[in-house]
């Protein structure tokens, strides 16, 4: 069946790598925001019968939430047969419980509005917490993993490291414990692993921070799923916790304010799916090779090009996605061709 892949404007140079990979052009659609800040959607071609591919990351959330919402409606009235919401970054998707009274669980608040504006499938990109797969309920959830573009690169670039095993993989916190034990054990043969405990009073800023586990000596490769402000690499670089090594590379699907860390000396490792990668600040002058971007396009361009095919019966069951390994089970049921 004929599809078609458009940018909905968050990251044009992402969207246009994907339609390269598949070799076909962007599809034509008019966004825009009038003065009062309201957004504009209009698709320039036939839609019907068609399947939809929208690609649009959530950062700055609100204005990219409300385009992706209002082309989903838009796609749906122009009668396309299915639509996937490509969103390489899920905003929302770290408020996914309720950690204090009054208040929301936004990750659910946001995958109900998708699937109540006629997603058919979401795919997604090293979400912050597998389980938000459980707040949808009829919509097909798909997880991409930066892991592999990683994983190849740092097997050259410590190689002689890697050899001697003085490499040691850290989880900057306790929710990342597993993140990290996959890089570990795809990288090293004895997989030594470090844990971050760290406490914040408010968002994005670390109050108190231990290190648990042996780093003394050697390389120190920090696995993240978000840097927002740097908070969590500045205190550990200040505090020494890795000498003598220090920490060499931090791995972040989404690292955002890296300017708050410019003085510092760790390699930063993002693929292209961030918002406005192409807008990072440049590596400063005494650590020119500070900051490495690597394409996402090949892995979702893989998957747009071979798109489901579920039986109208199948329904995903909430209870069962809350558990990652159960999650990926159900993934593999519902594309058994397709290597996530």
């Amino acid at each position: 069946m004929e599809f078609r892949v458009f940018d909905l404007g968050s990251n044009t140079s992402l969207a246009q790598a994907i339609a390269g990979k598949l070799g076909m052009p962007l599809g034509q659609v008019r966004c825009k925001t009038f003065a009062d800040g309201e957004q504009h959607v209009q698709f320039l071609e036939n839609l019907r019968g068609k399947n939809v591919y929208l690609i649009q990351s959530t950062n700055p959330p609100g204005d990219n939430w409300l385009r992706l919402f209002l082309a989903l409606d838009a796609a749906r009235g122009a009668s396309a047969h299915e639509i996937t919401a490509v969103i390489p970054y899920f905003g929302y998707a770290r408020q996914d419980r309720k950690s204090r009274p009054r208040e929301p669980i936004s990750a659910r608040v946001f995958a109900r509005t998708l699937e109540a504006q006629g997603a058919t499938r979401v795919l997604a990109m090293d979400v912050h917490n597998d389980a938000i797969a459980g707040f949808f309920r009829h919509t097909l959830v798909d997880y991409l993993y930066a892991r592999p573009v990683f994983i190849s690169y740092l097997k050259e670039y410590f190689k002689d490291a890697l050899a001697k095993d003085d490499v040691v993989v850290v989880s900057p916190d306790a929710g990342g414990v597993v993140r990290a034990q996959s890089y570990a054990r795809r990288l090293m043969k004895s997989a030594d692993l470090a844990i971050i405990h760290k406490e914040r009073d408010i968002p994005n800023q670390v109050a108190r921070m231990k290190l648990i586990g042996e780093v003394k000596g050697k390389i120190a490769l920090i696995i993240d799923d978000m840097a927002d402000t740097c908070g969590t690499l500045a205190r550990a670089e200040r505090n020494t916790m890795c000498e003598p090594s220090g920490i060499r590379v931090v791995i972040s699907p989404r690292a955002f304010n890296v300017r708050n860390s410019a003085n510092s000396s760790p390699v930063t490792i993002s693929p292209n799916s961030l918002p406005a990668a192409s807008n990072l600040p440049a590596a400063n002058a005494e650590s020119p090779n500070s900051r490495r971007i690597f394409s996402s396009s090949p892995a979702m361009a893989a998957l747009t090009e071979a798109p489901l095919t579920v039986p109208p019966s199948f329904v995903r069951a909430p209870c069962l996605a809350h558990c990652q390994s159960c999650a990926r089970e159900i993934s593999a049921v519902a594309a058994s061709s397709i290597k996530l």
